[in-house]
């Protein structure tokens, strides 16, 4: 979960194929599971939201 926007953009462009910039949410996870990073362009730039799931 160390990555930040450029790393995770090249990620959607060069690993899946995918448009960063089609406007779609994209989601990325931790192999525990209890953290989540969202990556969003709303057309002026990007958004990447950062979700910790904690005990209980």
């Amino acid at each position: 979960m160390r990555r930040g926007i450029d790393s995770l953009a090249y990620i959607v462009k060069k690993s899946f194929n995918l448009d960063p910039f089609s406007g779609c949410v994209f989601l990325f996870g931790c192999r525990r599971r209890d953290r989540f990073k969202a990556l969003y362009w709303d057309g002026q730039g990007f958004w990447m939201l950062y979700k910790r799931f904690e005990n209980g």
